[in-house]
């Protein structure tokens, strides 16, 4: 069996860190509350001048590096992002010019936070339609331009960065064992930027409303959140096979860490297996999964043959997961 495994990965964070202490001079916030409230203990934040593209095309030259392959070897370039560079291009073509991918096809998928979960899905259908297709997949996020800095319930969670892999067609029983994805379109008021679509163009009115930052009904996402992250994960386990136990590590999306252990919980997934980093880098949207990726792999956690789950939920509503065997 033709499977898209993974064999290279690399991430970027912006060397600004942005600590609780530094926001409770911003808004009426404590570093005790945050951290209590979310696990999040710092974030990294981007300066004026960079954008979406220049986080991405970083992570991939670092992707490209691990892999010993060059730009010019991708054959497709698929990024998950919630913040582009531009209404249009796509920030996938920026990468590609950026890094010199010249023969890589490239598009965006927007797909809120579960962005990735749905590139790597699409990864995976391309490379199986041609196993000697080459395909990059990123996550890649400037979550502090669109942060309303004035709204102390949204501001202390998100933070900036990008990650990225290449998967290429192998035989066997490594790679991607499946992907699952859900929306529900009906609960897009949990989580929205209202301005600057064509249902809210930009003017001098949707700037002073502040329309063009997050909106998050913070209670009801956390319920839709927990209960979307535990059902995608038992039916991910489910569809391969599996039990947690089979399990080397969780990888979810790093948005609340109350999330997660609920989430965990209700499957009786061990915390000990999950892999957390949000008190770090905060919630980078479609970046965090990518980001933690390539943490653990360079730390040396994943061995050949190691089941990884991935799962993730964000704004549509929107939630998937996948198991990869490493």
């Amino acid at each position: 069996m033709i499977r898209s495994r993974i064999i290279s990965t690399g991430s970027y964070l912006p060397p600004r860190v942005l600590t609780n202490s530094d926001l409770e001079k911003m808004v009426d916030t404590s570093d005790e509350w945050i951290i209590s409230r979310s696990g999040i203990r710092e974030r990294r934040i981007v300066e004026k001048d960079v954008a979406t593209s220049d986080l991405g095309a970083e992570a991939a030259r670092r992707a490209l590096e691990m892999a010993g392959l060059k730009a010019g070897d991708l054959d497709l370039i698929i990024t998950g992002t919630n913040s582009p560079d531009m209404f249009f291009p796509c920030t996938g073509c920026f990468i590609q010019a950026k890094i010199g991918a010249k023969k890589a096809a490239a598009f965006d998928v927007s797909a809120g936070c579960t962005s990735f979960i749905h590139a790597l899905s699409l990864a995976d259908k391309f490379i199986k339609e041609d196993p000697s297709r080459k395909v990059m997949v990123l996550g890649a996020e400037i979550m502090s331009k669109v942060t309303d800095w004035t709204d102390r319930a949204t501001c202390v969670l998100f933070g900036d960065g990008a990650g990225a892999i290449i998967l290429v067609g192998e035989e066997g029983e490594r790679g991607v064992l499946s992907t699952h994805l859900h929306s529900d379109g009906s609960l897009w008021e949990l989580l929205y930027i209202p301005g600057g679509g064509s249902a809210n163009p930009s003017s001098p009115e949707t700037v002073k409303q502040r329309m063009h930052y997050i909106k998050m009904a913070g209670n009801q996402l956390f319920k839709v959140a927990v209960r979307a992250l535990a059902e995608v994960s038992q039916e991910a386990m489910e569809h391969n096979g599996l039990k947690s136990a089979d399990i080397e590590v969780m990888i979810p999306h790093q948005a609340n860490t109350r999330i997660i252990e609920a989430a965990a919980k209700l499957i009786n997934f061990p915390m000990e297996k999950v892999y957390l980093n949000i008190d770090k880098y905060g919630n980078t949207s479609s970046a965090t999964i990518p980001i933690a990726l390539d943490e653990i792999h360079r730390e040396g956690v994943l061995k050949a043959g190691s089941l990884i789950l991935l799962c993730s939920f964000g704004t549509g509503v929107t939630w998937g997961g996948a198991v990869i065997r490493w």
